[in-house]
């Protein structure tokens, strides 16, 4: 059983709808991250326990009547890069496996939770977030959807973030990119993924690749789930995306290309 794929905004409105609960999801996408076929790389660390305390606190909440924040009861994933109160941080590396627990949780978890997110586990990764291709020779290398059989890459860094999310492990992901470690592993495994600009999201509490050029973004299945996800990071109030009418466009096609010649 897996978590199917669909947009966080179809999970809102089924859980306000009681169509589902969030202990329902949850389940589902706990059941994939132990039996998937790509579970055991896909995962560092599963939190199920307290995955199904957070999930049925939502669920409380909806049944009192009271307000739900924005992320209510959503199973989401964090990359292994973020800081959670008690868990090691190891950014995908066997050489961080003695390294003490965290002591707090970093600015992004932080945000998770407040938001009601239900955080399912640490993702797998690209040891230290050091390429743009996925692979990791300690934890294994989630395959790309798209190609199981010739187990073709799912790119990096955010490898796992990107697995959990196609193979119904999480609703959305939280990745970082410096280089394209979110928007690679979203463009190759057929997801959205979305880098702020820097310093939008604070990094207070994630290993740094380069603390002047990392970033906070999400991975999802559309452009309303990253907005939405993005927004809560940035600590904003979330703004439903409103589309623009084809009429009010321009749009510029070029007709050939220039060929530069020395001199010119």
């Amino acid at each position: 059983m897996s978590l199917p794929s669909n947009t966080l905004a179809h999970w809102q409105a089924a859980l306000a709808r009681r169509e589902t609960t969030s202990r329902s999801l949850t389940e589902a996408a706990l059941d994939a991250a132990r039996g998937g076929s790509e579970a055991g790389s896909t995962f560092i660390a599963v939190h199920a326990q307290t995955a199904r305390a957070t999930a049925d606190a939502a669920d409380a909440l909806r049944a009192a009547g009271l307000p739900a924040p924005p992320l209510a009861g959503l199973p989401l994933s964090i990359k292994d890069l973020f800081d959670e109160a008690g868990q090691v941080t190891r950014a995908g590396s066997r050489v961080l496996d003695g390294a003490a627990p965290a002591a707090a949780d970093s600015v992004v978890v932080q945000r998770l939770r407040a938001a009601g997110a239900v955080i399912v586990g640490r993702t797998n990764m690209t040891e230290f977030a050091y390429s743009g291709l996925g692979l990791n020779p300690h934890h294994g290398t989630p395959r790309n959807p798209w190609d199981r059989a010739t187990g073709r890459i799912p790119g990096g860094s955010s490898s796992g973030a990107a697995i959990s999310v196609t193979d119904g492990m999480a609703a959305a992901a939280i990745g970082t990119d410096t280089g394209g470690s979110v928007r690679i592993p979203a463009a190759l495994c057929g997801l959205t993924g979305f880098k702020p600009t820097a310093r939008r999201v604070p990094i207070t509490g994630v290993l740094p690749l380069s603390p002047t050029l990392d970033s906070v973004g999400p991975l999802a299945h559309s452009v309303a789930c990253c907005a939405l996800l993005d927004a809560v990071l940035a600590s904003q109030t979330p703004v439903p995306l409103l589309p623009l009418p084809a009429a009010a466009l321009r749009l510029a096609l070029p007709r050939r290309m220039r060929t530069a010649t020395r001199g010119s």
